[in-house]
């Protein structure tokens, strides 16, 4: 049988089995794949078997039952293999069946799989989720969920159809710091919130043109890492993780840190649909780059009792000395004081109280106080320390997440609760992130006006082109 007759079975089968899996939530049927005893071992593949792929979800899916490994990249492979078999010895490394493309190890193998790591650029999230899913497969996407806002709210409602376990890679939200900083939001240690600022100190962007087409590396499978993406000619500041600096495969800084500094902020405060977004000051980009500099506004109502938020985030470096060799701009050098990585009130924190407060955190101004929290929600304190020492200690009324982030995913695989940051969550908390995204690619000083249910900009039409892509051929969702 060839490859086109395989992938219209495939087709078919997935389309019969989303269709099966839909139905049965009007019956409390449970999933599609029967859920696995407490103690059995879970047939897991993982999909992009680079830095996080190899360093988190190798190792766990190795303590399960690993059956597939897939990346472009044949040496990243042979890598994941030997980490298996480091982390299980008792591995039959030739049972471990790998693939270049996902689609394929969907085709030949999907019986054999419960659950599945993606841990791949961001433009190659939703299309393995969603064939995952709609066959009945639990499935775990690294931050950002999606790519843009079509995919996200696309891969909750299929989540949700087919009632699968989902969980997102922000590893804080199964932390001790959110959990305790909503606590004391909640209790009012600070008061009414209405001012955060998040920063990191990463810039994922650059400026200048694209560089010189260059032969593409040797067991490097180019076509299938462009994936649903427009094609073009292989050139270094991509692969393997400079490609979160480009429009047509990541989300810039923001969408590589965005996910783990703003959690807190959209989970204490309750956030859903912003009203506005809007680039204040940006450093560097152009139409095919993100900039290496930000700072971004999101306006928020007012939720309840909760009074309406401006929530900023800052990025970058304070120079473009990490981007020498590039083609540079006079005014883009003039505003590069201007551009820091981290917002004044942080540093005049720091200052009055001797604190350190990183590169990369987040800053809650209440009516009655201030709270920090780190990257992932460690260190949550009320500033200064005096005031944290005076205030009682509220009652922890969320509950605690035992094991890792991808613990918490596996149980809920096995039936237990939904894992913290399941999809119903997360793609609602991706779509503020991204629209951070859009407002960079909309320009400096140009407004977003943001109608959240019927996911459409009402004053800069087009920028609506931009909240959702038809994959290549062969690659659409």
């Amino acid at each position: 049988m060839n490859s086109k007759q395989t992938r219209r079975e495939f087709l078919k089968k997935a389309t019969m089995c989303a269709g099966a899996a839909a139905g049965s939530q009007f019956f409390s049927a449970p999933y599609i794949m029967a859920d696995k005893a407490p103690n059995s071992k879970l047939g897991m593949a993982v999909i992009g078997c680079g830095g996080q792929g190899i360093g988190n979800h190798v190792p766990v899916a190795a303590r399960e039952r690993l059956v597939a490994l897939v990346d472009v990249d044949e040496l990243n492979i042979a890598k994941a293999v030997d980490k298996a078999k480091k982390i299980a010895p008792q591995i039959k490394t030739s049972s471990i069946k790998t693939f270049t493309d996902y689609r394929k190890m969907f085709d030949k193998m999907a019986r054999e799989i419960d659950a599945i790591f993606i841990a791949t650029p961001n433009h190659h999230h939703a299309l393995p989720a969603l064939t995952a899913m709609r066959l009945g497969k639990h499935v775990y996407v690294e931050k950002p969920m999606a790519y843009n806002v079509h995919e996200a709210r696309t891969m909750a409602e299929c989540a949700r159809q087919n009632k699968v376990a989902t969980q997102m890679g922000n590893q804080g939200h199964s932390g001790e710091g959110y959990r305790r900083l909503c606590e004391y939001i909640w209790a009012g240690a600070i008061g009414k919130v209405t001012e955060v600022y998040c920063w990191s100190n990463r810039a994922n962007g650059g400026v200048g043109p694209r560089p010189p087409i260059l032969p593409v590396p040797e067991k490097l499978h180019w076509d299938e890492w462009i994936g649903p993406a427009p094609f073009r000619d292989y050139h270094k500041d991509l692969h393997p993780h400079e490609w979160h600096g480009w429009h047509d495969f990541g989300n810039g800084s923001l969408g590589n840190l965005g996910c783990h500094v703003m959690d807190g902020a959209f989970w204490a405060l309750k956030l859903e649909h912003p009203t506005s977004i809007e680039v204040e000051l940006m450093l560097g980009g152009s139409d095919e780059r993100f900039p290496v500099g930000t700072r971004i506004r999101w306006d928020f109502p007012a939720r309840g009792e909760m009074p309406p938020v401006k929530i900023y985030w800052y990025d970058g470096k304070r120079d473009l000395s990490d981007h020498e060799g590039e083609e540079k701009s006079p005014d883009i050098y003039s505003v590069s004081k201007a551009v820091a990585s981290r917002p004044p009130l942080v540093e005049e924190l720091e200052k009055k109280y001797n604190r350190n407060f990183g590169g990369n955190g987040t800053i809650y101004v209440g009516d009655k106080g201030y709270m920090y929290t780190g990257c992932y929600g460690e260190g949550t304190r009320i500033v200064p320390e005096e005031k944290h020492q005076e205030f009682p200690i509220p009652e922890k009324i969320i509950p605690r997440i035992k094991g890792s982030h991808q613990d918490n995913f596996l149980n809920a695989c096995r039936g237990g609760e939904p894992a913290c940051a399941n999809f119903d969550y997360s793609a609602r908390f991706t779509e503020v992130i991204l629209l951070g995204s859009l407002a960079m690619i909309a320009g400096e000083r140009k407004k977003i006006e943001w109608d959240g249910p019927n996911m459409k900009c009402t004053n800069i039409p087009e920028i609506n082109n931009f909240l959702k892509r038809e994959g290549r051929k062969g690659w659409g969702i």
